[in-house]
């Protein structure tokens, strides 16, 4: 799926709509997420918090889960929102699940546009770097 095909509004709509599933008791702050992946499918995410912080699972963690049980492949596009559907950007731990899944191409929208995952995460470390 190429930038200039990518639906920004429904994936937008998509994280939105999977923010409002999020478990978040403990810090108020729920999180969604959704991308487009190469063979056209949508996944999503929302964040699942855990009394014990530590075990707490970002929406991104969601996503990517979701991404490998429905047939994995690579992201191309992804919107990470706040509770007020505001775009988030991902904190680091979570641009690395981005990077290892979409690459340094894979698009990020932000408040400025989309943005490649290799300007969200210069110097990003993936599996071509363990050989």
């Amino acid at each position: 799926m190429t930038n200039s095909i990518i639906s920004w509004e429904s994936l937008h709509k998509e994280a939105q709509r999977v923010m409002k599933l999020s478990y978040s008791p403990y810090s108020k702050f729920p999180v969604g997420v959704a991308g487009y992946t190469t063979d056209g499918r949508l996944v999503s995410g929302c964040n699942v918090e855990n009394a014990s912080y530590g075990l707490t699972l970002c929406a991104e963690c969601s996503m990517i889960s979701q991404l490998i049980m429905t047939g994995g492949g690579r992201l191309t596009a992804v919107v990470c929102v706040d509770g007020n559907g505001n775009y988030l950007s991902p904190c680091g731990r979570c641009r690395q699940l981005l990077f290892e899944h979409g690459g340094p191409t894979m698009q990020l929208m932000t408040p400025d546009g989309p943005q490649p995952m290799s300007t969200m995460l210069p110097w990003g470390f993936g599996p071509e770097d363990l050989t």
